[in-house]
């Protein structure tokens, strides 16, 4: 393949492109980003290229603050329009957003090749959107690039053996990341004077199953309000979370601060006592810079994480946070351990698209 439409358009997403984007400027593949839009705010989208050296997308869609079915609907629409112009050897899509479906039927209707990297995840949980968007990604996929041996079990329990697909592991493009920019993070980013506390708890709260149920959200707020009075908890906030909380007039104790940029996120990770997330991504970004994490779902697709013991899931149940808490706020455990790769995910992939016939 010589020439590769890339659909981003949530944040985790750029961070990946980034580490794919410079190993494709190496090898001469030509690359068009097309950046959806699902994520608008500058702060959550703009800072991303331009502080991971990111190339500019090329045609920006802007397609955000809509339902789920309008959302992909549009963003459908706007990609397939893409391709017919750019016509390239394939396209590839991230991880399980609006974006990467809609990226992935537009390919696969005009039987252009369909490459998904952080294929093979599951949730096992079919109220998450995300989990439907990796399945249907999966199945249209002619390129499963798997992070981990879990994904590649659970391709094989779906019978992807028995379709015309390539399944290749490769490791975690987001370890990449998180080696390529530690130091250049150390360098710039001033977060932690901002702050101005070396002891924290870092937090993220943004996943729907939390923040559009009024139980759930409060229960949180109030595991989290709890916890802050041990130990200050830090929670970089998106916007529309931060409407939510306002809107439903529940009290924070804890400190948000806005939405901060992947070098700042890195310096709050490494500096934390302790991570608590919604995130899939953070859940292994907190593993990367050896911190245990509790996660605020009932699933993960990280599995090894938690069946090791560096993570543990508590949903959004105040007394299993404030346990998991007390469990792992003086554990030590051995972050040595390989789960992820070696650093090297991007370009064993970059590499494999390159030859790919």
């Amino acid at each position: 393949m010589k020439k590769i439409v890339t659909v981003v358009g949530a944040r985790p997403q750029f961070i990946k492109a980034a580490t794919l984007s410079r190993q494709f400027k190496l090898l001469g593949i030509e690359e068009v980003i097309i950046h959806t839009g699902q994520h608008f705010d500058t702060n959550m989208s703009d800072i991303f290229f331009e502080e991971m050296e990111i190339p500019k997308p090329t045609y920006q869609l802007d397609i955000h603050s809509v339902s789920h079915g309008a959302m992909t609907g549009r963003m459908l629409e706007e990609v397939e329009k893409v391709l017919q112009v750019e016509m390239p050897d394939g396209v590839l899509v991230y991880g399980d957003t609006n974006s990467t479906l809609a990226g992935a039927l537009a390919a696969a209707k005009l039987h252009i090749p369909v490459i998904h990297v952080e294929a093979g995840l599951r949730s096992f949980n079919m109220n998450m959107p995300e989990e439907i968007n990796r399945i249907l990604t999966d199945r249209i996929s002619n390129i499963l690039f798997c992070p981990t041996d879990s994904a590649i079990q659970n391709l094989k329990r779906e019978g992807f053996d028995n379709l015309p697909v390539e399944i290749f592991k490769n490791g975690d493009v987001m370890l990449d990341a998180a080696l390529f920019y530690a130091d250049k993070a150390e360098k710039t980013s001033d977060i932690l004077k901002q702050i101005g506390i070396t002891k924290f708890v870092l937090a993220t709260i943004h996943r729907q199953e939390n923040t559009d149920s009024v139980e759930n959200i409060r229960n949180i707020v109030e595991g989290l309000n709890e916890i802050n009075r041990q130990i200050p908890v830090i929670v970089p906030i998106h916007p529309r979370t931060r409407n939510i909380l306002k809107k439903l007039n529940i009290s924070t104790e804890f400190r948000l601060i806005d939405p901060v940029g992947y070098f700042d996120m890195i310096m709050l990770l490494k500096n934390s006592e302790l991570v608590i997330t919604d995130s899939g991504g953070i859940q292994k970004e907190a593993f990367f810079f050896g911190k245990h994490c509790i996660t605020l779902r009932e699933q993960t697709e990280w599995v090894e994480l938690v069946d090791r013991g560096f993570n543990v899931l508590v949903g959004s149940d105040k007394i299993r946070l404030k346990n998991a808490f007390e469990l792992l706020r003086t554990k030590q455990s051995d972050f040595s351990i390989n789960l992820y790769g070696k650093g090297d995910a991007a370009e064993r992939i970059a590499q494999y698209i390159l030859n790919y016939k």
